[in-house]
């Protein structure tokens, strides 16, 4: 099995990129979304963790938010819980998935978490500072005090840039992302 992780900046279009591959994807940020809405055992925990902030069930995101705002150490202490959760959740979907020959994986925090095999292949999503920031305004509920929250756990863009295998470049066209995915695909195989 070979396995392609997609790393980037917020907002590059890392998920695009991934779904396009037309490979299973494994996408991290939607796990966190289901935890959220489904798992009442990950609600237990970060209330009794954060009880100021996470006060019902399903878990809003606007509380998370709140409490990431409120202080650094409430961040630590979500991502210490969630990242456990996610990482059970990406075993089970590389079981699932054995048998595949490619599967995609979409995790922000993939080489800071040390998430990545050194046999991944690494697929950095290249696109402009300008169309990226337009792009996050537009997001609903985009908050540039929590964007630089998370900009702060990441590792740098040129480190990312430098670990990849590859580079697709994103001008948020069609055509752009097939092209590159085209070239990254034929060249794997």
């Amino acid at each position: 099995m070979i396995r392609i992780g997609i790393i980037g900046d917020i907002g590059s279009g890392k998920s695009y990129v991934a779904k396009n591959f037309g490979h299973p994807v494994f996408n991290a940020d939607q796990e966190v979304s289901k935890l959220y809405k489904k798992d009442k055992k990950i609600f237990r925990i970060l209330k009794k963790l954060i009880p100021r902030y996470i006060v019902s069930f399903p878990i809003d995101k606007k509380e998370v938010s709140k409490a990431i705002l409120a202080n650094q150490v409430n961040l630590k202490k979500i991502i210490k819980i969630v990242h456990k959760e996610i990482r059970k959740k990406m075993n089970l979907f590389l079981l699932k998935n054995k048998n595949k020959k490619i599967i995609i994986l979409d995790i922000p925090l993939l080489l800071e978490n040390k998430i990545n095999n050194k046999e991944d292949i690494l697929v950095f999503v290249d696109s402009q500072k300008s169309k990226i920031n337009k792009r996050l305004r537009k997001r609903p509920n985009f908050n540039s005090k929590l964007f630089k929250k998370f900009k702060k756990i990441q590792l740098p863009i040129d480190y990312k840039k430098n670990k990849a295998h590859f580079i697709i470049k994103n001008d948020f066209t069609k055509r752009s992302v097939k092209d590159g995915i085209k070239k990254i695909l034929n060249e794997i195989r």
